[in-house]
């Protein structure tokens, strides 16, 4: 995966949204590169969704979170390659052997298929956890801060493009793991944005400075009263670094 450009920090995650919301929205929003397809609208509208956002010459970045047996993971990673995903993300907690799997699969379908080959992502920890409930509700007692560059040389291992991490664990992460190895940072909160449901936030700004390569917005801009607005605010502030 080469560096982004500017137009291509910005990741718009749709979730949440009815096919028609999202194209309405991806439509009035200018600049828009890439957008984020998760569960809800995946499972919602089936991959008809990415092709429509394809015509609209969007890079989509498929985020399905697949964990599981090597075999069934190596076999969705296909699957989804060939829809033409740029960005597909596994969970790096499936272990090694999954990973690779994955990481061949995608690769063999998306040249099969015409397609670039996608960069798949391990997910680390969700931003939506905490120490707190990973100790209590896991059994891992491993701190966040060393437990997230655990799983994210695990994926280097597996010879996968980068990690999906808060913003918080970027700086470390970036230290040892130089571009073009992709940090794709959810968890990014404007300033004054309400956090819902994440724990470990950032500003764009904040979480650009640190080393991401990537950052996933979604309701801050998506729930907005305003929705182009926000876009454009969001833009502007980290353009101009606030």
């Amino acid at each position: 995966m080469t560096l982004p450009s500017d137009a291509d920090r910005l990741i718009l995650a749709l979730d949440g949204l009815e096919v028609r919301e999202a194209l309405e929205l991806v439509d009035a929003l200018p600049g828009l590169r890439w957008v984020k397809v998760g569960l809800e609208l995946f499972v919602a509208a089936g991959p008809q969704v990415l092709d429509q956002l394809r015509q609209r010459d969007l890079q989509i970045f498929l985020d399905l979170k697949f964990h599981d047996i090597p075999a069934t993971m190596a076999g969705a990673c296909s699957r989804a390659a060939r829809l033409g995903a740029g960005l597909i993300t596994v969970h790096a907690a499936a272990g090694l052997e999954a990973l690779q799997a994955s990481q061949q699969a995608a690769v063999s379908a998306a040249r099969a298929s015409g397609f670039e080959p996608p960069t798949l992502l391990a997910v680390t920890v969700l931003t939506s956890w905490d120490q707190t409930r990973l100790t209590h509700e896991l059994a891992i007692d491993e701190p966040i801060a060393s437990y997230v560059p655990r799983l994210a040389r695990l994926a280097v291992a597996a010879g996968l493009g980068g990690c999906v991490c808060s913003p918080l664990e970027v700086a470390a992460l970036r230290a040892t793991h130089p571009h073009p190895f992709a940090l794709v940072t959810p968890g990014i909160r404007p300033a004054g944005s309400a956090l819902g449901d994440q724990a470990r936030v950032m500003t764009p700004a904040q979480a650009l400075a640190a080393g991401a390569s990537q950052l996933v917005i979604g309701r801050p801009i998506t729930a907005a009263a305003d929705p182009a607005a926000a876009w454009a605010a969001c833009c502007s502030a980290l353009h101009h670094g606030g």
